[in-house]
């Protein structure tokens, strides 16, 4: 999950006027909020890589539970996973995910509170997180599972200083879960790292392509992207040809766009899948002090979203390379369902207009201050806002989106 964007969202804005490529729309809003856009799909190369990214369609991240962590020790480490979002995690998620028309669940997983001093990975949580990745996969979905709040000098930090910390810790946890998961199918994809960043410096959210530090922590990005392919295909079975899922700094898209990020080399061919967050527009999606409205038909708002999503299109998609948003969404902010509908219903059309699936944060958080991103009641196994779902779901995927016209 990210936190406050405002100098990378300035630096956006400016990109803005450069790139804009306007989505042909229109729009009439139905009784129950969702909108009829019109959204035309892009053109794709033919390629088993881009037919993977179609079945993908839009998912949903089971936030703030496997990710959970604390600085100090737990006296049960397996209370972990319910510690910031009250509930442990039970097989009907998955069902309800799955008959809802999710087709893929992100399982964000921190591990430095679960390994020792040899970065070796405790039994009861690695075979934990294993039963639930089971469920998921055993209701359809695809899985991706990855390393989360991780970021820390002592475990891997993205910078020449610690590098070699880094590469021991990035070496043996992925290492671990390799083998663990060896015999899986490609329903199951790895994802290296989670945002990772120059943490609690005052580039972390900015990455600045001209700042000595900023360089240094995207090439550092880059050997640990490539230690985290080396590791899984080394490891065996299944993992010499699974999906894996590579970040630039932040997981930003501009950080991916820019010429600092380098995919790795890889032995599997066009199984590299670049990982990007967008909690576009800022103001709207995730800055609490911005605004709470959203219209699709408001092009200086509406428009940073396939701006930002031409750009990944443009370098990526377009040349047969897959892109995955793994984390989206917009935060409640005082009731505004009506926005965060036809924010749902527009990101997701145009993300699988360009063939990028789109997977939704949910923290289960629904009250209080914070972000609230939460849509499943993991309680009760019901939709808070199923209104927001139903958007989602209407534009879900590259073949729900119809082609153009002809002139």
């Amino acid at each position: 999950m990210m936190k406050s964007r405002t100098a990378s969202y300035k630096a956006f804005l400016v990109c803005i006027a450069c790139l804009l490529a306007l989505t042909p729309v229109a729009a009439a809003v139905s009784e129950n909020l969702v909108p009829d856009l019109e959204v035309y799909r892009r053109k794709i190369p033919e390629s088993e890589a881009m037919q993977f990214l179609q079945q993908m369609g839009v998912g949903w991240n089971l936030g703030n539970t496997f990710d959970a962590h604390a600085d100090y020790a737990f006296r049960d480490e397996m209370s972990i996973e319910s510690s910031w979002v009250g509930v442990l995690t039970s097989e009907q998620i998955f069902d309800v995910l799955a008959q809802t028309g999710f087709r893929t669940v992100r399982i964000p997983a921190s591990w430095h509170n679960h390994v020792n001093e040899d970065f070796i990975i405790s039994e009861p949580w690695l075979t934990r997180v294993q039963q639930v990745v089971d469920w998921a996969l055993s209701h359809g979905l695809n899985v991706i599972l990855n390393t989360h709040h991780d970021v820390d000098p002592r475990y891997y930090f993205p910078s020449s200083t610690y590098m070699e910390t880094s590469s021991r810790y990035i070496q043996s946890i992925w290492s671990q879960l390799a083998v663990r998961f060896a015999d899986y199918d490609e329903h199951l994809i790895f994802e290296s790292m989670n945002e990772p960043r120059l943490k609690d410096t005052a580039v972390e959210w900015n990455f600045d392509a001209e700042n000595a530090d900023c360089l240094d922590a995207a090439e550092c990005i880059n050997q640990l992207n490539q230690l985290f392919v080396d590791t899984v295909r080394a490891s065996g079975g299944n993992n010499a040809d699974r999906y894996l899922m590579i970040p630039a700094y932040d997981a930003a898209v501009w950080s991916a766009c820019d010429d600092t990020f380098v995919l790795p080399d890889d032995a599997a061919e066009n199984r590299l899948i670049v990982s990007v967050h967008a909690y576009t527009p800022y103001l709207f999606a995730l800055d609490a002090g911005g605004t709470s409205v959203f219209s699709h038909e408001a092009l200086s708002q509406s428009q940073e979203i396939p701006v930002f999503m031409n750009a990944l299109y443009d370098k990526y998609i377009a040349n047969g390379i897959p892109v995955v948003i793994g984390e989206f969404g917009a935060r409640d902010k005082s009731g505004n369902l009506a926005s965060r509908v036809d924010y749902a219903a527009y990101y997701t059309a145009c993300a699988s207009a360009r063939n990028i699936p789109c997977l939704w944060w949910d923290n289960h958080a629904f009250s209080g201050n914070g972000e609230k991103f939460g849509l499943l009641d993991r309680r009760a196994f019901t939709w808070r806002y199923p209104e927001i779902v139903e958007a989602m779901m209407k534009y879900a995927g590259y073949l729900n989106i119809p082609e153009a016209p002809e002139n």
